[in-house]
């Protein structure tokens, strides 16, 4: 094992043992202390700082919203999720407004935040 990952541990944790929040279109749970969910025990574990379970209610989503300097990894359990995001060449967004990836089942997505990236995502099917 790596010399600075030696301290690491892998300690399962249930759904019901986490953070939880349903915004009625998003029910989430957090591994880590997250939003309105703390635990002091579940903080500080360097450049991780969320690991959430999302359930995104049918035709609905995550607004267009930034991240700055953030890793983000997406795995689709089952339904499938539209992913837009502000990656457009400047002077070209209304050429490519309807730019967009579908992630279906098993499907893995890795963005990078970078400066100031703006995106959204939405659950196509109705449930």
């Amino acid at each position: 094992m790596s010399k600075a990952l030696s301290h690491a541990k892998i300690v399962p944790r249930r759904s019901a043992e986490r953070g939880h929040a349903d915004h009625g279109w998003l029910n989430t749970y957090h591994t880590f202390s997250f939003a309105s969910y703390h635990e002091p025990k579940f903080e500080h574990f360097g450049a991780l700082r969320v690991l959430n379970e999302d359930r995104v209610a049918g035709k609905s989503g995550f607004p267009t919203h930034r991240h700055r300097d953030a890793e983000i990894f997406s795995y689709i359990l089952s339904g499938e999720l539209t992913h837009r995001d502000s990656m457009i060449k400047k002077g070209q967004e209304s050429a490519g407004k309807d730019d967009f990836y579908r992630m279906k089942r098993g499907d893995v997505q890795f963005t990078t935040g970078g400066k100031a990236k703006y995106r959204m995502n939405f659950l196509n099917a109705p449930t």
